[in-house]
């Protein structure tokens, strides 16, 4: 019997192959929307090669609105082009995953630390609500809305820091991470420790423990970049020539 964890991945390909393409024809944003789902769900692998004739197909789209979205997916970090063979899910190396959570570490805990206490009661209110949200998608294994959720968890907690610029920065460089967390998602054990946390945070906020919400927002980081360094030790290990391509 398959993990929990594939029963799930199998359960949204299945949903969203149902779905097939729109009955009216998309544009590029709303390609590069689906497509993005589809690399954090982990239905879309790393260096796995992104046709342009099958996407027209998948979403019903034009062919210049499926350029236009691989162009769109390489500008969020999603996405990169090889001379000669097209666009291709974003592969890192183990250096890159590094370095891109450090940059995560720094600029997450900085604004955590920006936060200015007392925080208002209807702000933490606001931040608790769509936390039942993540929790009750959790409960029900709805994947897709379990993303959505805790991406609108994330850009509230760090907008009562009051610094646009970082909390865009901190989007990208969390959306350069989806292909990381595609390990993650579909794993019950790790959606429980990432709704726990989310409820630290809450409790961080309303007793005015700044330096347990910077913690807790590191901490918070290392379960997918750990997984994804784990999956490359494992690739590496079967596959010492590096002749696999993904």
């Amino acid at each position: 019997m398959p993990a929990p964890g594939v029963q799930l991945r199998c359960a949204i390909s299945a949903v969203l192959i149902l779905e097939g393409p729109s009955a009216v024809t998309i544009g590029a944003t709303a390609v590069a929307d689906r497509l993005e789902e589809e690399i954090v769900l982990g239905l879309r692998f790393p260096r796995e090669r992104l046709i342009e004739d099958e996407l027209m197909a998948r979403f019903d789209a034009k062919r210049h609105a499926v350029r236009s979205a691989l162009r769109e997916l390489e500008n969020r970090g999603l996405t990169e082009r090889k001379p000669n063979a097209g666009a291709f899910v974003k592969s890192y190396s183990a250096k890159e995953v590094r370095d891109l959570y450090n940059v995560r570490e720094l600029l997450e805990t900085s604004c955590a630390q920006l936060i200015e206490f007392p925080v208002p009661g209807e702000r933490i209110d606001e931040l608790a609500e769509i936390q039942h949200g993540h929790d009750t998608a959790v409960a029900a294994k709805d994947l897709r809305a379990v993303v959505s959720a805790n991406m609108a968890f994330h850009q509230a907690l760090f907008g009562l820091a009051d610094n646009i610029v970082l909390v865009r920065a901190i989007g990208r460089h969390a959306r350069m991470a989806h292909v990381m967390r595609s390990v993650t998602v579909t794993d019950p054990e790790y959606l429980e420790r990432s709704r726990s946390e989310h409820w630290t945070m809450l409790r961080a906020l309303r007793t005015g423990d700044a330096e347990l919400l910077a913690d807790t927002c590191r901490a918070h980081l290392l379960p997918s970049r750990d997984a994804y360094l784990r999956r490359i030790a494992d690739l590496a290990a079967a596959d010492p020539d590096g002749r696999q391509s993904g």
